[in-house]
């Protein structure tokens, strides 16, 4: 019989402390996990303006040595409401025993990337290794992404971009803070 609402037998944790237990190799990211929600400021040279954006992430992780990592953003007025959606992304972050990061993001726009980098101290500094574009997608070159805990609750968030022709330089920087 179909059950239209299932209940998965092995779900997410957005939680350090919650079922399944994280796998050893995630400590170094175990302060990430959770929802985290702020604003941030963003410009790029082929911008007409720079602009506010919300954003919105998500760390979970299954028991596993990888976290999964979800993260929408959606430009604001100069009020603070919402305009309309903008960029999205979902994806995975493989854990190493020395502390490496290889991150698979993908993104609706028809980009897909490959980032490696280091996870310590309550930071993670992540830089582009290979993109994949569809045929249609804008160029993308690299970016590189850093995420740091500057408290229990706080998150910050800088994107370098190299596009459309662009040396790589800073396109967005956002303050988190933690949900829930």
């Amino acid at each position: 019989m179909f059950d239209p609402a299932p209940t998965h037998p092995y779900p997410d944790s957005p939680r350090p402390d919650g079922a399944p237990a994280p796998h050893a190799l995630l400590a170094p990211v175990l302060g990430l996990l959770g929802t985290w929600h702020g604003q941030g400021q963003g410009e790029y040279p082929t911008l007409d303006a720079d602009f506010r954006y919300a954003q919105e992430v998500t760390f979970s992780h299954d028991g596993r040595p990888f976290l999964h990592y979800d993260a929408r953003a959606w430009l604001l007025d100069a009020d603070g409401s919402p305009l309309r959606p903008s960029a999205r992304e979902s994806g995975w972050w493989r854990l190493q025993p020395d502390g490496r990061v290889e991150a698979l993001i993908t993104q609706p726009t028809g980009i897909a990337e490959i980032a490696v980098g280091r996870a310590a101290g309550g930071s993670v500094d992540l830089a582009t290794s290979e993109v994949a574009r569809t045929p249609t997608a804008k160029e993308v070159d690299a970016t590189r992404r850093r995420y740091t805990l500057t408290d229990a609750d706080t998150l910050t968030f800088v994107h370098d971009l190299a596009a459309v022709g662009q040396p790589l330089q800073h396109h967005l920087s956002a303050r988190l803070q933690r949900k829930g």
